[in-house]
């Protein structure tokens, strides 16, 4: 791998990485991503005393296409259990909004996953993001999970319509979801709705979500593989890189 570079030389080129698990490595990043792209650059910002990543960091690509291919693909992948989140480091964070239209979705079927979640609560608007279930440690569903649309109307839509049904044999409860910051207040209330109002009138529109794809490999069980990416479509395109991180030694498998 490259010297290291800092990651705002191509920001165009850079994806920002991040809710890692202790332990992955620079090479395991590298590795994955790079079944997206490739590959110019690698750097987790490592604690100045125990030299361990602080569950973020930033990989540059050799194009801006590639960035964002990664970006959409790589999004909401497990990584020893965790769904990683892969956004390009030079978004507009200006034009970030969270709606607040976020449903919680109970009594899920154990073979219910992030797909169904999609394919079955996109038919009533936009989301904005991939659908999360909740898992344990063993990636075993544990019976909940979370969608959030662009708007209210999408969201008051689809619990209107989907509360009580049945999916995979089991019915379902659709509300809104408790808010993060706690006092058991959910989202949906007035206030929310008017921010959103208001964001749309200024022309802020949420990213809509991509269908929730996985990796083939040890680590993620069950997915389909990925595409090529960019780079590599369209004729026999660029040769890989030829460079791989120090210490690199391939996915390890999960226990």
């Amino acid at each position: 791998m490259a010297a290291a570079r800092h990651w705002e030389q191509d920001r165009d080129s850079t994806v920002y990485i991040g809710n890692l698990d202790e332990r992955v490595t620079d090479a395991l990043v590298f590795e994955l991503l790079l079944q997206s792209g490739r590959i110019a650059n690698v750097h987790l910002p490592k604690d100045r005393v125990t030299q361990t990543h602080q569950g973020y960091g930033f990989v540059e690509f050799t194009s801006e296409e590639d960035a964002d291919y990664s970006a959409r693909v790589m999004n909401g992948v497990r990584l020893f259990g965790k769904p990683i989140r892969v956004n390009k480091a030079s978004a507009d964070k200006t034009k970030a909004v969270e709606v607040g239209a976020e449903l919680f979705i109970g009594n899920l079927d154990p073979l219910v996953d992030e797909r169904m979640l999609f394919e079955t609560f996109g038919r009533f608007g936009t989301l904005v993001a991939q659908p999360k279930i909740a898992r344990d440690e063993a990636n075993l569903s544990k019976g909940y999970g979370f969608v959030s649309y662009a708007d209210f109307d999408a969201s008051d839509d689809a619990i209107a319509n989907m509360n009580g049904q049945y999916l995979m044999n089991k019915e379902i409860n659709v509300q809104y979801a408790y808010k993060k910051d706690g006092k058991g207040e959910r989202h949906g209330d007035e206030a929310e709705r008017l921010l959103a109002a208001q964001a749309r009138r200024h022309g802020v529109q949420p990213t809509p979500a991509t269908i929730p794809v996985g990796i083939g490999g040890p680590l993620f069980p069950n997915q389909p593989a990925v595409p090529p990416p960019p780079s590599l479509q369209g004729g026999s395109g660029p040769p890989p890189p030829t460079g791989m991180p120090p210490g690199f030694q391939g996915f390890g498998v999960r226990k």
